[in-house]
């Protein structure tokens, strides 16, 4: 039985209530990273950004803490909502710690470093709204223009939202303030998952964490051995991990210039783009899943496909003059690009910028960022699964005339052999989502065309750039930046992250709700 008004409302305000708790205690666990880098003047700004939303948060789950459980529709509004908020609070550790700088607010101990022009980026609320709707969908977009120069604390900011995000806020709140009833699976399902691996979600979603933290250590040791220092190998293997691609230094990865850390990082974009099942399975010893799951197995055969085909065309088209160049930075670029993680190693400052690779490569990155890797992973894009859905339907379809009527056919997925009305409804889910995905493309495209200066960018470039924001991957072709992205073009790109992480359909039926007639959705 659907809920009356006030009970959606209440229902959402409770919810939400309880993600804003758990991005209060984020910030409250950071203000170990500016006592630990003596920046004690970030102190301050970070408790106010966390009692901020602590205080709101706490306020709706008390209120409305009798709410009934949440149906399929309020987890879809629950996730958007949720997620437009935990951006929108999660901004002010950027916006409260730029303005500390700015106007040399503190004392002794507590006095601020001297402005930055990046730091400065950051006193513009919409500039950061980017940075944190980027960080907590794991896209990777900045508004920074040298990260190395940020402080710590915000560096530390920067990675820690990814981490959390490529999980997912939702999946963090049910882990860490779990409560008994069916509405945790309706929330974990709204926010683009579905798989289990126990019975109760609560334990799902916890054994998820200890992997995630398990293969976070495994990746900072990787990174650390390979050669990179210590805090740049921790905030790298977390949003590498993640397959967020934010970065503390200017250039991305190609600030180290180093074959052995590209190569390093391979494996942990790769694990990023697993489903959690799988690793769950792999590490309890069932190693066969790296081969029968429909997914793992398509993301190492796409992975490879494409990293081959890029690979030849930078090296056959002259954008590099050896075989090792070209498969150092086609296959990190792909890799990249498919995980939806946005590391980048192809810029001017060390070799050709991935703006000025030919346009076929850079439609074939495009290509990857669209499609994605395995859904239950922490990527973006249509994901693999979706993909093959559409590809054996159309095949189902076609091949179904050459059947008689009274024949009985089953359409297998992943090992699942799926009767007409299910076919038909993954086959409608997969189509509908791919459509929409496509559709707001062209509308980010036409938009970057209408604001863009006329000649600054090739249109390969402006597509680039939109699925990379739409994909949440976060490769540039140099158009994102505070100064080169005019105002609207960041708010396009805003709406893109966050349709992007939640798969488009929860974020329209929310604003459908919201500009129905009559109110909220009845």
């Amino acid at each position: 039985m659907e809920q009356p008004v006030n009970g959606t409302k209440a229902t959402i305000a409770r919810d939400l209530g309880r993600m804003l708790q758990a991005l209060s205690g984020m910030m409250f666990i950071s203000v170990l990273i500016p006592l630990i880098w003596r920046e004690y003047y970030a102190i301050p700004p970070l408790l106010v950004s966390g009692f901020v939303p602590l205080a709101i948060g706490r306020t709706l789950s008390t209120v409305f803490a009798d709410a009934q459980v949440p149906g399929k529709l309020h987890g879809m509004m629950i996730a958007a909502t949720g997620w437009l908020s935990v951006a929108i609070f999660g901004s002010l550790p950027f916006l409260t710690i730029a303005w500390t700088v700015e106007s040399s607010l503190g004392i002794g101990p507590l006095s601020p470093p001297p402005q930055t022009t990046t730091l400065a980026a950051f006193t513009e609320p919409l500039n950061a709204l980017f940075e944190s709707m980027s960080g907590f969908t794991g896209t990777g977009l900045t508004m920074t223009d040298n990260e190395e120069v940020l402080p710590r604390t915000l560096q530390w900011w920067r990675s820690f939202i990814e981490w959390i995000g490529g999980v997912g806020v939702i999946v963090l709140t049910t882990a860490i303030l779990a409560r008994p009833g069916s509405g945790s699976l309706t929330l974990y399902e709204s926010e683009a998952r579905s798989e289990k691996i126990h019975p109760s979600i609560v334990s799902t979603v916890r054994t998820i964490w200890w992997i995630f933290i398990l293969f976070t250590f495994v990746s900072t040791f990787l990174l650390w051995l390979a050669g990179m220092p210590l805090w740049g190998a921790i905030n790298h293997a977390m949003t590498g991990l993640a397959t967020g691609g934010f970065s503390i230094t200017d250039n991305s990865i190609a600030t180290y210039d180093s074959a052995l850390i590209d190569f390093a990082l391979l494996p942990v974009m790769v694990l990023g783009s697993i489903a959690f099942p799988v690793h769950y399975l792999i590490l309890q010893g069932d190693l066969k899943n790296l081969y029968t799951d429909l997914q793992t197995r398509w993301v190492f055969g796409s992975f490879g496909l494409g990293s081959a085909v890029l690979c030849a065309m930078v090296y056959f088209g002259g954008t590099y003059d050896s075989p090792f160049t070209a498969i150092r930075y086609g296959l990190f670029q792909f890799v990249s690009a498919a995980s939806c993680t946005g590391f980048q190693t192809a810029v001017d400052a060390t070799n050709v910028a991935l703006g000025r690779w030919p346009a076929e490569a850079q439609l074939t990155v495009s290509l990857g960022m669209v499609v994605g890797a395995a859904a239950g992973s922490t990527v973006g894009g249509i994901k693999l699964i979706r993909a093959l859905t559409l590809l054996k339907g159309i095949r189902y379809r076609i091949t179904d005339v050459f059947y008689p009527n009274t024949a009985v056919r089953r359409l297998e997925i992943n090992g699942r052999r799926l009767s007409d009305e299910e076919a038909n409804r993954e086959f409608e889910e997969a189509a509908i989502i791919a459509f929409l995905w496509f559709v707001f493309l062209a509308l980010g495209v036409f938009v970057l065309l209408a604001i863009l200066p006329a000649g600054d960018y090739t249109l390969e470039n402006i597509i680039f750039e939109v699925a990379s924001a739409q994909g949440n991957v976060g490769l540039s072709a140099g158009i994102t930046g505070p100064e080169s992205l005019p105002a609207f073009g960041k708010v396009m790109f805003l709406f893109n992250m966050w349709i992007g992480r939640l798969e488009i359909i929860p974020v329209l039926v929310t604003l459908r709700a919201l500009f129905h007639r009559g109110g909220l959705y009845q």
